[in-house]
Formats: C-alpha cells, sequence, structure tokens
C-alpha cells in the first residue's frame, strides 16, 4: 500500500491531451518525475490514435481543443475501453461545467491553473480504483484434492495463450476460475470482460460481441464496440456458449481462426489479439451429437479443457465455504454458525452448487436463522428445513427406483416455481442454469399456464 492507503499500481502510465505544447511537456515533465510512463497527444484525433496503439490506464485531456472537446474524447475512448478513467482540465470551471463533464463519464473535473499535487492525487485515486476494479477476487475456497487437481491444471494452462474450454456445473465457480486464469496469465494487466451468451436475445448478441457500426439498424446512431473490442490485449469469457445460436457461430468460428471479425454494418475488418476463454455447463460433444453446436467450433474451443469438481464430490470443503460466506454477508463476529447448521449443510447434496450454499447462508445471516451458540434454539432454523430444494432432493414422490431422469427434472422444477413464487429468474438463479433454459423446459413439460408462471 502507498502512504495515502491506496494500492500500489505497477502499471502507471498516463496518455495527456492538451492542444497547448507548454501544458503538455510542463505535465509530462511532473508525471515522470513521480514515476510514471507517459504519452501526449495534441488533440483528439492524435489522441484516439494513441489510445488504440496501447490503452493506457488513465488519461488526462483538455476541454477546449480545435478539433474537438474533452467530452468527445470521453466517448470516443469509452468506444475502446469502458472503464479507462478520464480526467478532465480546463480553465473554464463552473459548476454546469463541472455536472457536465461527470455526466459525460469523466473521473474528476479539475481547473487551470492546476496544482500539480491535486492532480497527482486525483490520478492515483482513479488508477487505484480502476486497478482493484479489473482485480476482483479470484480466491476459491477449499483445500479437497478434486479441487486441488482442477487449480493446478489452471496453473498450467495460465502459462500459455491457447483459448481455454471450461465445462462444469452450474454454480461450480466457472467463472471465478477463468479470473483466476486471467490473473496469473501475461495478460493480467490487460482487461478481463465476460459476457453470457444466454443473456441475450439472438438479435442483440452479435452487436454485444462484435459491436456495430453507425446506421448498421433501427436505433444505432453511433460506432459501437463490442465485448471483443473492450477486451483487446486481455481475456475474453464467453459464459454459457452452449445456448450460443447456430447463426453466430461460424462468426465466432472466423474470430477464433483469424483473430479478426466484421462488426454489425461494418465494411473494415477489426483485428483482436485476445485469449478467449469458452465456459458452460452442458457437455458440448454431446451438443454437437444432436446437432446443437457446430463440431468445428467445439474442436477449435476445446485447445485446453478444464473443469471444477461439483459440490458433493468435494464435501470437506463445504464447511470452510459456509464460514466463509458467513463473514462476507455479516459484519464480522455478528454471527457464529453452530455444528448442528454445519452438519445440515454437509448432509445436503447441493444441486446448485457453491451458487446454492451462497444463497442459503446469506439468507440464513439475513434472518438470523444461524445460531449464535451450539444448544440454543436457533439451532433448529437451518434454511434447509423450509428449502423446497432440500425437501425435494430426498422425497420418496422424486427419487424412487425406476424414476425417470425427465419425471425428477419436471418435479424439481415445479418445487422450485412453487418455492419462488413462480419468478421464473429467480428459479433460474437457484437451479443454477440460464432464464432461457427455464423457459424451455416449461414449454417442455407443459406445465399449467398459472399466472404464477408469468413472472421472470
Amino acid at each position: 500500500m502507498s502512504a495515502n492507503g491506496t494500492p500500489q499500481i505497477v502499471d502507471r502510465a498516463v496518455l495527456i491531451v492538451d492542444d497547448e505544447a507548454g501544458m503538455r511537456t510542463a505535465l509530462e515533465i511532473n508525471f515522470r518525475r513521480r514515476g510514471w510512463q507517459v504519452e501526449t497527444a495534441g488533440g483528439k484525433a492524435e489522441a484516439i490514435v494513441r489510445f488504440r496503439q496501447r490503452r493506457h490506464p488513465l488519461v488526462v485531456s483538455d476541454v477546449r481543443m480545435p478539433d474537438g472537446d474533452g467530452m468527445e474524447v470521453i466517448r470516443a475512448m469509452r468506444e475502446i475501453s469502458a472503464h479507462t478513467p478520464v480526467i478532465l482540465l480546463t480553465a473554464y470551471g463552473s459548476v454546469p461545467g463541472a455536472v457536465q463533464a461527470m455526466k459525460s463519464g469523466a473521473y474528476e473535473y479539475v481547473t487551470k491553473p492546476i496544482a500539480f499535487e491535486q492532480l497527482l492525487n486525483t490520478a492515483e485515486r482513479a488508477l487505484a480504483r480502476e486497478f482493484s476494479a479489473g482485480h476482483q477476487s479470484d480466491e476459491i475456497i477449499g483445500s479437497s484434492a478434486e479441487l486441488r487437481r482442477s487449480l493446478e491444471q489452471a496453473q498450467r494452462a495460465a502459462d500459455s495463450d491457447a483459448d481455454i474450454l471450461i465445462e462444469a456445473e452450474s454454480g461450480t465457480g466457472k467463472e471465478l476460475l477463468a479470473r483466476r486464469i486471467h490473473n496469473l496469465s501475461a495478460r493480467r494487466s490487460r482487461p478481463f470482460v465476460a459476457v453470457s451468451c444466454a443473456a441475450f436475445p439472438e438479435s442483440l448478441l452479435e452487436s454485444e460481441l462484435f459491436g456495430h457500426s453507425r446506421g448498421a439498424f433501427t436505433g444505432a446512431i453511433a460506432d459501437q464496440a463490442g465485448k471483443f473490442q473492450l477486451a483487446q490485449g486481455g481475456t475474453l469469457l464467453l459464459d454459457e456458449i452452449g445456448d450460443m445460436p447456430l447463426s453466430l457461430q461460424p462468426k465466432l468460428l472466423r474470430v477464433l481462426q483469424e483473430r479478426e471479425f466484421y462488426p454489425l454494418g461494418g465494411v473494415q475488418p477489426v483485428r483482436v489479439n485476445l485469449r478467449v476463454i469458452a465456459a458452460t455447463n452442458q457437455r458440448l460433444e454431446m451438443l454437437v451429437r444432436k446437432g446443437g453446436f457446430r463440431a468445428d467450433l467445439y474442436y477449435r474451443l476445446n485447445v485446453i479443457a478444464l473443469s471444477l469438481p461439483p459440490l458433493r464430490a468435494r464435501r470437506e470443503d463445504i464447511r470452510d465455504l459456509a464460514l466463509h460466506f458467513a463473514d462476507c454477508y455479516a459484519p464480522a463476529g455478528s454471527v457464529s454458525i453452530s455444528e448442528t447448521f454445519l452438519s445440515q449443510l454437509e448432509r445436503h447434496t447441493w444441486p446448485g452448487n457453491v451458487r446454492e450454499l451462497s444463497n442459503v447462508v446469506r439468507r440464513a445471516v439475513a434472518l438470523r436463522d444461524v445460531s449464535f451458540e451450539p444448544g440454543s434454539s436457533a439451532t433448529a432454523k437451518c434454511p434447509l428445513a423450509g428449502n423446497s430444494l432440500a425437501g425435494s432432493a430426498n422425497s420418496p414422490d422424486v427419487l424412487r427406483p425406476g424414476t425417470s431422469l425427465a419425471s425428477v427434472e419436471k418435479r424439481l422444477l415445479e418445487l422450485t416455481l412453487d418455492s419462488t413464487s413462480g419468478n421464473r429468474s429467480r428459479t433460474a438463479e437457484i437451479l443454477g442454469v440460464s432464464l432461457r433454459t427455464v423457459r424451455n423446459k416449461i414449454r417442455e413439460y407443459n406445465l399449467p399456464p398459472r399466472s404464477m408462471y408469468a413472472h421472470d
């Protein structure tokens, strides 16, 4: 940590944009004296060129320049890198101007004449905030042999630059594993961008991934960078890759093979340098056999195959996970989990894996159903007792010899919908599947068209 308590940032680099040569030189000298790497640009157009060549962690820009103002600089930078902080400098300080700057996405608004120490402190804070946001925790709790093997494989994969496919059940921590690989790789100083292929309808997913040009469709009033461009130099996680529409899979295959693509409505190819990590809770090989996924794309993604064990396969980690989640969701020292509660957690089958355990502990903390002392009356209030998933997992009318998997799945879906009052989004979260999957299963099993199932 630095003297003022901010994290120590390794990559202190700034792009200074100002049409006044004297101001550019003065800022460059002062930043370099403090150990910063500095590049300068004399206007908006030059700044965009330099920023495309290198994604500077911070931009300091004058507001008024001959070829565009600071707000235009912010918009241009946002299209290339969505989270890079921009500090605006102006000799025309005013409250309306400051409000407009902040609405435009500026990190801070500094007036001239500049007190460099103030500017430096602002720059340090901006960089520290983005460093913390870009280095989110990749901690995966547990010490079981199964988990250790998965993490060791991920460590070896991080040393290469090959694309990766993670196949594991929902709720096991696939995004955490992908982030861990990124943070261990040579790309760790570059962006980590995650997108769910199941979160967007087919009509929007192409634009979300590849961006679009102005006029590509109704409402496309400006060029928009997609996730592939935002992840330039870093890592792109394509979550729920099994839900990607077949119509988009050839375009993804081309990106993986050629490292270039055309934005929607674009006429010029965009080159990218990044690593792709794909994740899914489905068996892509089975999808290929059923015609739901392209074989050539599967083989291209499956360069390095990784997995994570389900929670039921590493029960010795449940206790540590429960204590970790209790610390996350409760003020320090305000709750202590009873042995009775922990024993109940260890006996549960956890179809929703770590995500389900997290939700159960969070609910227990919120409702104060976690015992403060073993033996107190609260020990009987384990949230699992009122959890339809827990009850259904061992109920005789669901799990009995001869029962088909489809019947179990249908009953589990019905019980979960009942427990959430028909909220399909919440049902999807509990079951660890996408909202699209829940909707499809409701149709597949022809569940009664009750109004309660209409909620998302």
